[in-house]
């Protein structure tokens, strides 16, 4: 048996990239097999095929970092799902293609009152946000939240969760275009920064002088020593990512006169050393959905012979809220 997969034979660019038939492989002891139904993109994806990311796999291999989908068989000793139930998961690349076999204890069984589209659109993103403002930040209601980024997944999500948790949010982007729509998903205020200078000053604009408590900031560059002054006294600023390209170089003075802290969130490592506690915030989100309280944003959802165009709109920042690829499985 064979599906489809987006392969990247070479790194570079997205369009390097293409569609081709690749062998289905069976499930070993421990494993399962899932026909992916809906794929989530990230940013990341774009520097795993560049091999700039941390996570640099050899070619050839698929992107592609969460999926939903149904299980369709189980190797030797699985017992925590069968074949029939919908599925979501997260590797660190590899997810986009017809079907994917992937470790049982990698896997997380859908309620029914979420869909395979709304889990591959929330998955990461949400996951990610909610375990930095919970687990990283201690993210308190009434503190304030400044958040960088605002347009993207991850940045969206942040805002969406944080202002549920009861933050007052203040949401961030490149441009005003691309921070207002986030004062429809829960934000108080927003701001941008032409100029990355201005997240200092728009920041201790919009509270008084005080800085943020919380700075949730998955761009990096230049932009992040502006966000680190910005952090109010004892305040936390979280490194996410790194999607302007570079990674800043913080000058230690400045978290030593604020009493404040940098904190790394890296999510994925989180969810391997403690799945117990990824699944709680995982029931959490799904409740959420499940109560109509989360309001991401799907950009759109391609066919996955169109991954090529899909990553290339990431790389160059067009996206709004969640890309998705739809695969060849059931759509549940």
């Amino acid at each position: 048996m064979s599906g489809r997969a987006l392969v990247c034979t070479r790194l570079g660019a997205p369009e390097d990239l293409a569609v081709a038939e690749v062998a289905t492989p069976a499930p070993g002891p421990g494993e399962v097999l899932v026909a992916v139904s809906h794929v989530g993109l990230n940013f990341h994806d774009t520097l795993i095929i560049a091999g700039t990311h941390v996570v640099r796999p050899e070619p050839p291999f698929s992107p592609g970092s969460e999926y939903a989908g149904t299980v369709v068989a189980v190797g030797e000793g699985v017992t925590s799902v069968r074949p029939g139930d919908r599925v979501t998961g997260n590797e660190e690349y590899g997810c986009a293609r017809d079907e994917v076999l992937v470790r049982a204890d990698r896997v997380s069984v859908l309620p029914d009152h979420v869909g395979d589209r709304q889990a591959a659109a929330i998955l990461v993103a949400y996951s990610t946000a909610y375990h930095a403002l919970v687990q990283r930040a201690g993210l308190r209601a009434g503190e304030t939240l400044a958040v960088l980024g605002a347009a993207g997944g991850v940045g969206s999500a942040a805002v969406d969760i944080g202002e549920l948790l009861g933050a007052r949010v203040i949401a961030g982007a490149s441009t005003p275009e691309r921070a207002e729509p986030a004062l429809s998903y829960g934000a108080h205020a927003a701001f941008s920064y032409a100029d990355p200078a201005d997240a200092k000053v728009k920041i201790k604009e919009l509270t008084g002088g005080a800085g943020a408590d919380v700075v949730f900031d998955p761009v990096g560059g230049a932009v992040a020593e502006a966000a680190v002054r910005a952090v109010a006294w004892g305040g936390r600023y979280l490194v996410i990512g790194f999607a302007a390209g570079g990674i800043p170089r913080i000058g230690l003075n400045i978290p030593l006169v604020k009493g404040s802290s940098l904190v790394g969130v890296f999510w994925g490592e989180f969810v391997r050393r403690e799945r117990a506690v990824h699944e709680r915030n995982l029931r959490q989100i799904f409740d959420w959905a499940a109560e109509g309280r989360l309001r991401h944003r799907v950009h759109d959802v391609l066919p996955l012979d169109e991954g090529p165009r899909a990553l290339r709109e990431l790389a160059d920042g067009k996206v709004r809220g969640k890309l998705l690829l739809r695969a060849a499985g059931p759509a549940g």
